[in-house]
């Protein structure tokens, strides 16, 4: 499997604004993402994506749909997902339904990745990207606390993570190495700005 696959199969312009969350791994996109989520439950004009990926759900991180490579395979047969790719070994895709709220001119939110930023602002013309940083030691001690990796791992991760931060230019970059409430203050007034561009 190649490292980047994207494909689309989006029916149609859209006209809404598609926010792309990138950042490495530690950096808490997932906790900022629930904490302001949290806060615009009920505004049908913000859509907060729920992502599949082939990684079994008891994984940790996000809340994802989990599917095995063949249940991939068939969803993207069968035209289930309007953009996908693979990167570190795992397979990604949006749902349709978020095509379809972008061309109703919603505002669509997703965790997406730095390799495939580019493709998506292909297919998703007004997509922009937050992405999300914290210093590298906060980095190194809460991938440390996952238990996952060894330390050298979590090195050669936080290296390639520095390296990857210059390809993407940000539309926004937010330092979460403190405090939740201010971080997550600081996306909020950002999708309300985007949100009220739209309307």
């Amino acid at each position: 499997m190649p490292d980047l696959a994207p494909a689309s199969t989006a029916p149609e312009p859209q006209s809404g604004a598609l926010i792309v969350i990138l950042g490495p791994s530690g950096a808490g996109k997932d906790t900022l993402l629930d904490w302001v989520s949290a806060r615009m439950v009920g505004d049908p004009s913000v859509l907060f994506v729920r992502r599949v990926v082939t990684r079994p759900s008891q994984a940790g991180g996000e809340v994802h749909d989990s599917f095995s490579n063949a249940e991939f395979d068939r969803a993207l047969d069968e035209g289930r997902f309007c953009f996908s790719w693979a990167a570190n070994g795992m397979r990604y895709g949006l749902p349709r339904n978020m095509a379809d709220h972008l061309a109703g001119g919603g505002l669509a939110v997703v965790n997406g990745s730095r390799g495939a930023f580019a493709a998506m602002r292909q297919v998703f013309g007004q997509a922009r990207a937050v992405e999300i940083t914290a210093d590298r030691e906060t980095l190194k001690a809460r991938l440390l606390a996952r238990r996952r990796e060894s330390a050298a791992e979590i090195e050669a991760r936080l290296d390639r993570a520095a390296a990857l931060c210059a390809e993407v230019e940000p539309d926004l970059r937010i330092d979460n190495s403190g405090s939740l409430d201010a971080a997550g203050r600081t996306l909020a007034d950002f999708l309300a700005g985007c949100r009220a561009v739209k309307r």
